[in-house]
């Protein structure tokens, strides 16, 4: 295959998510058939990243968009965990073919498909749409909905409680504080702060506060600091949408490869969503915390952060009817807006591809 034609590929494959946009892989052109995809997790410094777990979902959304960009070329692919690979740097090897398809009708989505902060309308799901969301997950995984007012009021007051946590961790603040990039509009790297999803005047404080953990820490005993962005950011969007989605995996995943098929039933997804008309953005956080609640593994040396993750778990499996032993996936609302004013971009090509091994 020409290699104008790898690079057209690659060059649709990088806008697949990634939690915060952090990008964690580079591409090889290995030959004229074969892309290794070099991944690589950030669970050493980012708090949100259990285990590796989110980065691998984001390798996992990064081979579908793969998949779906090569059948605009009539090719399809087929990836393999490379042997001997370690966890935190898998590396996926994935060939390409020749063969007798069609362009997916996805494909056209790839770049389109963003993450929408703001509030959207309350308009209900139809069936044909839940049900194309069902259906582009497959038989691997279970969509719940939670689409009433007393589903998203209960949903609001747990990514509220969520929040709470979250701002006030200090093993948190790190993250939060370099993943928005200042007086943007587009992020190859990292989040706009015009797409975080506050006003302006709220950014503006936000941008000064979070220069130094000590700020946050004072504003948020003292000042009541947490309220504002939780209002903004949690609960009225958990209010103002269609509904939230839950998607639940048929068996608890044990390895590397069940979270990136996680990742890919994800994309496809998202992609699906786009595809009908809606909007999506990840509500990620109370699945993390859950994941550090249920393995007991702790992620702050203040023990009432802890404990609060805990109740924050418990409260989670109620509202979903599940057990502690049920495993969740991914977590998102859905709903109808306008496009995105601001969004995150990605890297330039030549900034995620190795040298060619030819």
């Amino acid at each position: 295959m020409p290699r104008e034609t790898l690079e057209k590929i690659l060059a649709l494959a990088r806008w697949a998510p990634s939690g915060d946009n952090t990008q964690p892989w580079q591409f090889e052109i290995v030959s004229d058939s074969q892309i290794a995809i070099h991944g690589f997790d950030t669970r050493r410094y980012v708090l949100y990243d259990f285990d590796g777990h989110a980065s691998h979902m984001a390798h996992g959304a990064l081979l579908e968009t793969l998949r779906l960009a090569a059948t605009r070329f009539g090719l399809r692919t087929d990836w393999t965990l490379r042997p001997g690979s370690a966890d935190e740097e898998p590396v996926y090897d994935v060939a390409l073919t020749p063969a007798d398809i069609a362009e997916d009708p996805l494909v056209r989505h790839i770049e389109s498909r963003s993450v929408q902060r703001r509030p959207m309308r309350t308009t209900a799901l139809s069936q044909t749409q839940k049900d194309a969301l069902t259906a582009a997950v497959g038989g691997g995984y279970t969509l719940q909905f939670f689409e009433s007012f007393q589903d998203r009021l209960a949903v609001a007051r747990l990514l509220w409680q969520n929040a709470g946590i979250r701002l006030t961790c200090p093993e948190a603040y790190p993250v939060h504080r370099d993943i928005i990039e200042w007086n943007a509009r587009y992020s190859e790297d990292r989040i706009p702060d015009q797409a975080v999803g506050v006003d302006p005047a709220t950014a503006k404080l936000m941008r000064w506060v979070m220069q130094r953990w000590e700020r946050v820490d004072f504003f948020n005993r003292y000042l009541g600091g947490t309220i504002v962005p939780r209002v903004q950011l949690d609960f009225v969007p958990a209010l103002a949408c269609a509904a939230h989605v839950l998607m639940k995996p048929a068996v608890a995943p044990a390895a590397l490869a069940d979270h990136v098929q996680a990742g890919i039933a994800l994309q496809r997804l998202w992609l699906t969503a786009t595809f009908l008309g809606l909007h999506l953005q990840p509500e990620m956080t109370p699945v993390i915390f859950r994941w550090y609640a249920r393995t007991g593994k702790r992620f702050s040396a203040l023990p009432a952060i802890f404990s609060q993750t805990r109740t924050l778990a418990a409260r989670f499996e109620t509202i979903a009817g599940a057990g502690q032993n049920d495993s969740f996936s991914f977590f998102c609302r859905v709903g109808r807006s306008r496009s995105p004013f601001s969004r995150s971009i990605r890297k330039r090509p030549e900034d995620i591809q190795f040298s060619d091994s030819e």
